[in-house]
Protein backbone atom coordinates (compact mmCIF):
# COMPACT_ATOMS: atom_id res chain seq x y z
CA UNK A 1 0.00 0.00 0.00
CA UNK A 2 1.41 3.38 -1.01
CA UNK A 3 1.94 5.64 2.04
CA UNK A 4 0.20 9.03 1.94
CA UNK A 5 2.32 11.95 0.71
CA UNK A 6 4.14 13.88 3.39
CA UNK A 7 2.24 17.06 4.09
CA UNK A 8 4.68 19.93 4.42
CA UNK A 9 5.41 23.54 3.49
CA UNK A 10 9.00 24.54 2.69
CA UNK A 11 10.03 27.88 4.10
CA UNK A 12 11.18 30.50 1.60
CA UNK A 13 14.82 30.62 0.57
CA UNK A 14 16.86 33.28 2.28
CA UNK A 15 15.41 33.03 5.80
CA UNK A 16 17.61 34.53 8.51
CA UNK A 17 17.85 34.18 12.26
CA UNK A 18 17.79 37.26 14.46
CA UNK A 19 17.05 38.44 17.99
CA UNK A 20 13.83 40.22 18.85
CA UNK A 21 14.33 43.76 20.12
CA UNK A 22 10.69 44.75 20.59
CA UNK A 23 7.25 44.75 19.04
CA UNK A 24 6.99 48.35 17.91
CA UNK A 25 3.41 48.25 16.66
CA UNK A 26 0.71 45.71 15.99
CA UNK A 27 2.25 44.74 12.64
CA UNK A 28 5.91 45.76 13.07
CA UNK A 29 8.76 44.27 15.09
CA UNK A 30 12.33 45.41 15.56
CA UNK A 31 15.12 42.83 15.52
CA UNK A 32 18.86 42.62 15.07
CA UNK A 33 21.52 40.15 13.96
CA UNK A 34 25.15 40.27 12.90
CA UNK A 35 24.13 42.37 9.87
CA UNK A 36 22.62 45.04 12.09
CA UNK A 37 19.08 46.22 12.95
CA UNK A 38 16.11 44.77 11.05
CA UNK A 39 12.47 45.75 10.68
CA UNK A 40 9.96 42.99 10.03
CA UNK A 41 6.25 42.61 9.40
CA UNK A 42 4.13 40.33 11.59
CA UNK A 43 0.68 39.35 10.36
CA UNK A 44 -0.18 37.86 13.76
CA UNK A 45 -2.42 40.36 15.53
CA UNK A 46 -2.80 38.19 18.64
CA UNK A 47 -1.02 38.74 21.92
CA UNK A 48 1.46 35.89 21.23
CA UNK A 49 1.59 35.34 24.99
CA UNK A 50 4.98 34.24 26.29
CA UNK A 51 6.65 34.59 22.90
CA UNK A 52 7.49 38.24 22.22
CA UNK A 53 10.24 38.64 24.77
CA UNK A 54 13.21 40.89 23.98
CA UNK A 55 16.22 38.78 23.13
CA UNK A 56 14.20 35.81 21.87
CA UNK A 57 15.61 34.09 18.80
CA UNK A 58 13.35 34.55 15.78
CA UNK A 59 13.23 33.38 12.17
CA UNK A 60 12.50 35.91 9.42
CA UNK A 61 11.62 35.22 5.78
CA UNK A 62 12.39 37.68 2.97
CA UNK A 63 9.49 39.51 1.33
CA UNK A 64 8.50 38.35 -2.15
CA UNK A 65 8.47 41.96 -3.27
CA UNK A 66 11.93 43.50 -2.79
CA UNK A 67 10.33 46.98 -2.83
CA UNK A 68 8.07 46.25 0.13
CA UNK A 69 8.52 48.75 2.95
CA UNK A 70 9.24 45.97 5.47
CA UNK A 71 11.63 43.53 3.78
CA UNK A 72 11.15 40.69 6.31
CA UNK A 73 8.24 38.67 7.72
CA UNK A 74 8.23 37.05 11.15
CA UNK A 75 7.81 33.28 10.73
CA UNK A 76 8.81 31.72 14.06
CA UNK A 77 9.93 32.45 17.59
CA UNK A 78 12.17 30.08 19.55
CA UNK A 79 11.18 29.38 23.18
CA UNK A 80 12.15 26.57 25.57
CA UNK A 81 14.45 25.14 22.89
CA UNK A 82 11.85 24.75 20.12
CA UNK A 83 10.32 26.81 17.34
CA UNK A 84 6.78 28.24 17.53
CA UNK A 85 5.18 29.26 14.23
CA UNK A 86 3.46 32.65 14.34
CA UNK A 87 2.77 33.35 10.66
CA UNK A 88 -1.04 33.32 10.44
CA UNK A 89 -0.99 32.50 6.71
CA UNK A 90 0.53 29.10 7.46
CA UNK A 91 -2.70 27.47 8.76
CA UNK A 92 -4.56 28.45 5.56
CA UNK A 93 -1.81 26.95 3.41
CA UNK A 94 -1.67 23.84 5.55
CA UNK A 95 -5.46 23.50 5.43
CA UNK A 96 -5.27 23.30 1.65
CA UNK A 97 -2.64 20.56 1.89
CA UNK A 98 -4.60 18.67 4.57
CA UNK A 99 -7.66 18.61 2.30
CA UNK A 100 -5.87 17.75 -0.94
CA UNK A 101 -3.70 15.10 0.77
CA UNK A 102 -6.63 13.46 2.54
CA UNK A 103 -5.47 14.27 6.08
CA UNK A 104 -9.04 14.98 7.26
CA UNK A 105 -10.79 11.57 7.08
CA UNK A 106 -14.22 13.14 7.70
CA UNK A 107 -14.00 14.57 4.18
CA UNK A 108 -13.71 11.11 2.62
CA UNK A 109 -10.16 11.23 1.28
CA UNK A 110 -8.23 13.68 -0.90
CA UNK A 111 -10.50 16.44 -2.19
CA UNK A 112 -10.26 19.58 -4.30
CA UNK A 113 -10.00 22.89 -2.45
CA UNK A 114 -11.03 26.49 -3.05
CA UNK A 115 -9.49 29.22 -0.89
CA UNK A 116 -11.25 32.36 0.34
CA UNK A 117 -14.72 31.16 -0.69
CA UNK A 118 -17.83 33.30 -0.32
CA UNK A 119 -20.95 31.90 1.33
CA UNK A 120 -23.87 34.25 1.91
CA UNK A 121 -22.46 37.50 3.31
CA UNK A 122 -19.31 35.79 4.59
CA UNK A 123 -15.97 34.65 3.23
CA UNK A 124 -14.40 31.55 4.77
CA UNK A 125 -10.87 30.18 4.44
CA UNK A 126 -11.82 27.09 2.48
CA UNK A 127 -14.55 25.43 0.41
CA UNK A 128 -14.52 21.80 -0.70
CA UNK A 129 -16.96 21.27 -3.61
CA UNK A 130 -19.31 18.30 -3.57
CA UNK A 131 -17.98 15.39 -5.65
CA UNK A 132 -18.28 11.61 -6.05
CA UNK A 133 -21.32 11.55 -3.82
CA UNK A 134 -19.44 13.35 -1.04
CA UNK A 135 -20.94 16.53 0.45
CA UNK A 136 -19.38 19.94 0.13
CA UNK A 137 -17.48 21.39 3.09
CA UNK A 138 -16.97 24.88 4.50
CA UNK A 139 -13.81 25.35 6.56
CA UNK A 140 -12.09 27.97 8.68
CA UNK A 141 -8.41 27.83 9.76
CA UNK A 142 -6.88 29.21 12.97
CA UNK A 143 -3.31 29.50 14.21
CA UNK A 144 -2.55 28.25 17.74
CA UNK A 145 0.57 29.38 19.61
CA UNK A 146 -0.65 29.26 23.22
CA UNK A 147 -0.06 26.21 25.45
CA UNK A 148 -0.86 26.05 29.18
CA UNK A 149 -0.06 22.88 31.16
CA UNK A 150 0.14 20.82 27.98
CA UNK A 151 -3.20 22.06 26.61
CA UNK A 152 -3.05 24.07 23.41
CA UNK A 153 -5.68 26.80 23.38
CA UNK A 154 -7.24 29.40 21.11
CA UNK A 155 -7.52 32.39 21.13
CA UNK A 156 -4.65 34.13 22.92
CA UNK A 157 -6.59 37.42 23.04
CA UNK A 158 -10.26 38.33 22.87
CA UNK A 159 -11.42 37.99 19.28
CA UNK A 160 -14.67 39.37 17.94
CA UNK A 161 -13.64 38.16 14.49
CA UNK A 162 -13.22 34.62 15.82
CA UNK A 163 -16.63 34.76 17.50
CA UNK A 164 -18.16 35.96 14.21
CA UNK A 165 -16.66 32.97 12.40
CA UNK A 166 -18.11 30.58 14.98
CA UNK A 167 -21.56 32.07 14.53
CA UNK A 168 -21.24 31.75 10.75
CA UNK A 169 -20.13 28.12 10.93
CA UNK A 170 -22.89 27.23 13.39
CA UNK A 171 -25.46 28.73 11.03
CA UNK A 172 -24.08 26.63 8.16
CA UNK A 173 -24.14 23.37 10.16
CA UNK A 174 -27.09 21.09 9.56
CA UNK A 175 -27.58 22.11 5.94
CA UNK A 176 -26.09 18.97 4.44
CA UNK A 177 -22.51 20.21 4.23
CA UNK A 178 -19.52 19.36 6.39
CA UNK A 179 -18.59 22.45 8.43
CA UNK A 180 -15.29 22.50 10.26
CA UNK A 181 -12.65 24.43 12.20
CA UNK A 182 -9.02 23.58 11.48
CA UNK A 183 -6.70 24.54 14.34
CA UNK A 184 -3.00 24.34 13.48
CA UNK A 185 -0.99 24.02 16.71
CA UNK A 186 2.40 25.42 15.72
CA UNK A 187 4.43 24.14 18.67
CA UNK A 188 5.39 20.66 19.95
CA UNK A 189 4.58 20.83 23.67
CA UNK A 190 0.81 20.21 23.57
CA UNK A 191 -0.99 16.94 24.24
CA UNK A 192 -4.55 18.18 23.68
CA UNK A 193 -6.49 21.23 22.47
CA UNK A 194 -9.44 23.31 23.65
CA UNK A 195 -10.82 26.85 23.63
CA UNK A 196 -9.10 29.42 25.86
CA UNK A 197 -12.06 30.02 28.16
CA UNK A 198 -9.79 31.90 30.60
CA UNK A 199 -9.05 34.50 27.87
CA UNK A 200 -12.26 34.71 25.84
CA UNK A 201 -15.12 32.92 27.63
CA UNK A 202 -17.61 34.06 24.99
CA UNK A 203 -15.55 32.35 22.28
CA UNK A 204 -15.41 29.16 24.36
CA UNK A 205 -19.20 29.17 24.84
CA UNK A 206 -19.77 29.70 21.12
CA UNK A 207 -17.39 26.85 20.29
CA UNK A 208 -19.34 24.49 22.55
CA UNK A 209 -22.55 25.57 20.81
CA UNK A 210 -20.93 25.08 17.40
CA UNK A 211 -19.83 21.52 18.21
CA UNK A 212 -23.30 20.69 19.48
CA UNK A 213 -24.72 22.01 16.21
CA UNK A 214 -22.50 19.65 14.23
CA UNK A 215 -19.44 21.76 13.46
CA UNK A 216 -16.28 19.63 13.31
CA UNK A 217 -13.10 20.70 15.08
CA UNK A 218 -9.71 19.36 14.07
CA UNK A 219 -6.55 20.23 15.98
CA UNK A 220 -3.41 19.12 14.19
CA UNK A 221 0.09 19.68 15.44
CA UNK A 222 2.76 21.10 13.17
CA UNK A 223 6.36 19.88 13.21
CA UNK A 224 8.63 22.87 12.69
CA UNK A 225 12.22 23.45 11.68
CA UNK A 226 14.05 26.40 10.18
CA UNK A 227 13.57 24.78 6.76
CA UNK A 228 9.97 23.56 6.67
CA UNK A 229 6.67 23.06 8.48
CA UNK A 230 5.05 19.64 8.26
CA UNK A 231 1.69 18.37 9.43
CA UNK A 232 1.97 16.01 12.39
CA UNK A 233 -0.41 14.23 14.71
CA UNK A 234 -3.98 15.03 15.54
CA UNK A 235 -4.60 16.24 19.09
CA UNK A 236 -7.66 15.22 21.13
CA UNK A 237 -10.15 17.91 22.11
CA UNK A 238 -10.34 18.86 25.79
CA UNK A 239 -13.26 21.22 26.30
CA UNK A 240 -12.96 21.33 30.16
Amino acid sequence: MTPPPRTFLPLPDGCVRARLARRRQRFIIEAENEAGPLLAHTNNTGAMLGLMRPGAEILLSPANNPKRKLPWTLEMVRVHGFWVGVNTLTPNRMLRLAVTHGRLPELGGPRSFQAEAAVGQSRLDGHVPAERGLPEAWLEAKNVTLVEDGRAAFPDAETERGRKHLRELTALAGRGAVVGLFFLVQRPDASCFGPADYIDPAYAELMVEALRAGVKAWALQADLSDREISLGRRLPLHMR
